[in-house]
């Protein structure tokens, strides 16, 4: 009976991961374990678009290719957690962790590897997981259980099939220790005889993270044992008798706020115990956001490709307030519902550059939502996000990348926005004299002998100002006299300190370096070099960062000297060896000679010869990396996810075009990889779809040049699109040839 129960498992999950491959189920495109290899570190499990809730396996390794709690060279497994990281190279969460289990022999412990009898964690059956948007199952050979799991926004919901047993149980583990963060408080409290609630206190990355839960069984449990390391309570099992095949299901609801907040997120969300309806309902709610953008292509690889990387834009920001909005704030205090959605998991220095401007095309209210987060964040704890997670501000990464993102969204015209307490959150948090900007107002550049990763910290700070510049030219426009006069005073100011990386630009090797506090450029240099440890770079080196002037192409133009100067020195970049110098960092990956698409600083560059009037070579260079660097296989990334920075670089690039400097609403064409793409941009008075098409005639991999535009019919003759050309709805035509052309 067993084995044929576990055969019949195997077959209705076949089923479900295969799907009915048709137009409208666009799930069935999507390969959830594409990126769970190599440096991809990306999520495997059970969630919903943007939801609290990211439920799915967690392995014995606490290492750099283990942050996400999975790798696809790995198949152990210490227990289910409710939430986990994408693609980041830092890792934490794993909070509220379930291991279903049969014996009395544990050892409440994680385990190792080594020793197959210790902790609580088994191997998985990986022949038989299946992994698909919404859904995670696989079978656990220690106990001879099958692990089944879905997700509402708030709430996991689990469903263990056990062997027949008198020694049954489901542990809750609240440990989890390691390298990752360690628990300071806990709690673990039988609330009735099938529910337990309490929570989990942490520090790690997130310094001061407090998630709280409720959780319930299908199934009256015979017995509750605690199991506490120090006096804290660390571990709960929950004990059954169980016959030949039973199922138990256990729903477990999060919180940032409290213990009653998620009992009610579990009663709004999920109050009954129908497993395929909630699995069913998630699948459904990947389907309508995958949806938004549909392509048409006889590339299969390419259409599975696409589809799991726009998958893979929304498992975060994930959803940090409770069903009645309140949510934990930056400063520790409890808030009440601001009328909209409170997000965290803001990895900006990555994100805002592709999956922010994203967001602004196809999720519009999620992207309002986002920068009123964040303006939130600069009310509670003085300035805007910079990598925020869990209501902790971890300041990860250099520069002020929350700074673009608001731009962006004001410069786009979004509504529902406070453009004046945006501006000065923006400004105000580009003139804290911390993080080297004391150093770069009082020297113009940060000196290299006073601050380590002096380059990164400058190039990135300049950005950001250019970013403040372009929303005080548009506040000046919408006002007059003295408030017209203080945005103008406003702009030209940032204006100005975005052009500061001229001062660490050497026109004699014609590299942008660092320079001490006494005017030299740093001696014995190499572009070639770079240290994990630090230097003037940020995972990164002299070749990438050159390159890292977004802003102002013109300005690196002349420092150059000219186009002919810049373009040479640009073609040698993808020409030169990609052999790196010093401890450098594995972010600095996937590399075409020293072009490091594996990593963010690069993201833009490709589209510079667009910009300088050679659209040509970015269409080369752009197909390129879309066929090269991404695939369809687990290790299909050429870097880290970075919580869907990777992926959104593929989808706007693969749709044609691409969003070179940040804060601004122009997208840069490159070439578009599908015949048609239809992207959902809104909703018209009358409930119906705004969509902007995207077509592209004559499109083949030898026909990747584009020899002329149409936008709604008629001839376009500049090198980019505007915002309000897209989500304004309408058709772009390119026409596709063989032979380099100049069409603007």
């Amino acid at each position: 009976m067993r084995r044929f129960l576990q055969i019949f498992l195997a077959a209705i999950c076949l089923a479900g991961c295969s799907g009915t491959e048709t137009s409208e189920n666009f799930t069935s495109y999507v390969d959830p374990k594409i990126g769970s290899g190599g440096h991809g570190h990306v999520f495997v499990g059970a969630n919903v678009p943007f939801g609290m809730v990211q439920l799915g396996p967690t392995s014995i390794p606490q290492t750099w290719d283990w942050c996400s709690g999975y790798h696809d060279s790995d198949s152990t497994v210490i227990g289910f957690s409710h939430t986990h990281l994408s693609g980041t190279g830092i890792g934490d969460l794993f909070d509220i962790t379930v291991m279903p289990v049969v014996g009395t022999e544990l050892t409440y412990s994680r385990g190792s590897e080594s020793d197959p009898e210790s902790g609580l964690w088994s191997y998985a059956d990986r022949s038989r997981e299946c992994a698909r948007p919404g859904y995670y199952s696989v079978p656990l050979t220690r106990y001879g259980i099958t692990a089944e799991m879905t997700a509402t926004s708030r709430v996991g919901l689990h469903r263990y099939t056990f062997p027949e047993s008198k020694d049954a149980g489901i542990v809750i583990d609240l440990a989890n220790g390691g390298c990752w963060d360690k628990p300071v408080e806990t709690q673990i409290e039988q609330v009735s005889d099938n529910a337990v609630q309490g929570y989990r206190f942490s520090r790690g990355w997130a310094d001061d993270q407090k998630v709280y839960f409720y959780a319930e069984f299908s199934k009256p449990f015979e017995d509750l044992y605690a199991h506490s390391v120090n006096y804290m309570p660390l571990y709960a099992k929950a004990c059954f008798e169980t016959t030949e095949g039973e199922q138990i299901l256990m729903k477990v609801a999060l919180s940032p706020v409290s213990i009653e907040g998620a009992k009610a997120n579990m009663q709004a969300e999920l109050p009954g115990w129908d497993f395929e309806a909630v699995a069913e309902a998630a699948g459904k709610a990947w389907n309508e956001e995958l949806g938004k953008i549909k392509i048409e292509t006889e590339d299969e690889e390419a259409r599975k490709i696409f589809y799991t990387a726009l998958y893979h834009t929304m498992i975060a920001p994930s959803t940090f307030c409770d069903v009645n909005g309140s949510y934990r704030g930056a400063d520790g205090h409890i808030y009440g519902s601001p009328g909209y959605q409170i997000y965290t998991t803001f990895s900006l220095w990555d994100t805002y550059r592709a999956a922010m401007p994203l967001y602004s095309i196809f999720q519009p209210q999620r992207y309002t939502d986002f920068i009123n987060t964040m303006l939130a964040i600069y009310k509670e704890q003085g300035k805007l996000p910079v990598w925020h997670l869990q209501g902790c501000e971890t300041n990860c990464m250099v520069g002020n990348p929350g700074i673009p993102p608001v731009a962006d969204a004001m410069v786009k015209g979004f509504d529902g926005i406070d453009y004046e307490a945006a501006f000065e959150a923006m400004k105000n948090s580009a003139m804290r004299p911390d993080r080297g900007q004391d150093l770069r107002m009082e020297y113009g550049y940060i000196p290299c002998d006073l601050f380590n990763e002096s380059v990164a910290y400058d190039l990135e700070y300049a950005i950001a100002d250019a970013a403040v510049a372009n929303a005080a030219k548009l506040m000046a426009d919408a006002n007059e006299g003295e408030a017209r006069k203080y945005y103008e005073n406003e702009h030209s100011h940032f204006l100005d300190r975005s052009r500061s990386y001229r001062n660490l630009f050497d026109s004699r090797l014609g590299f942008i370096r660092g320079k001490d506090s006494k005017g030299g450029f740093r001696k014995d240099y190499s572009p070639f070099y770079s240290s994990h440890r630090g230097d003037d770079y940020c995972e990164g080196n002299g070749w990438q960062y050159t390159w890292l002037v977004p802003h102002d192409v013109d300005g690196l133009i002349d420092c150059f000297g000219g186009k002919e100067a810049f373009i040479s020195k640009l073609d040698s970049l993808f020409i030169v060896s990609s052999v790196l110098e010093g401890d450098a960092s594995p972010d600095i990956s996937g590399l075409i000679g020293q072009y490091a698409h594996g990593n963010e600083p690069s993201h833009h560059i490709l589209y510079f010869y667009t910009m300088a009037g050679q659209p040509w070579e970015s269409a080369d260079k752009v197909r390129e990396v879309l066929k090269t660097l991404y695939s369809a296989e687990t290790d299909g990334l050429s870097g880290n996810e970075d919580v869907g920075q990777m992926s959104a670089w593929y989808i706007l690039s693969a749709l044609g075009f691409y969003q070179v400097e940040p804060g601004s609403d122009r997208y840069w064409f490159g070439s578009p990889l599908f015949h048609k793409a239809s992207v959902k941009v809104g909703t018209d008075s009358e409930g119906r779809d705004i969509t902007f098409d995207i077509i592209a005639e004559n499109n083949s991999e030898n026909n990747i040049y584009i020899q002329s535009i149409l936008l709604n019919g008629k001839p376009y003759g500049k090198g980019y699109l505007e915002h309000k050309d897209i989500v304004s709805g309408g058709t772009l035509t390119l026409k596709m040839g063989p032979e380099p052309v100049k069409w603007y």
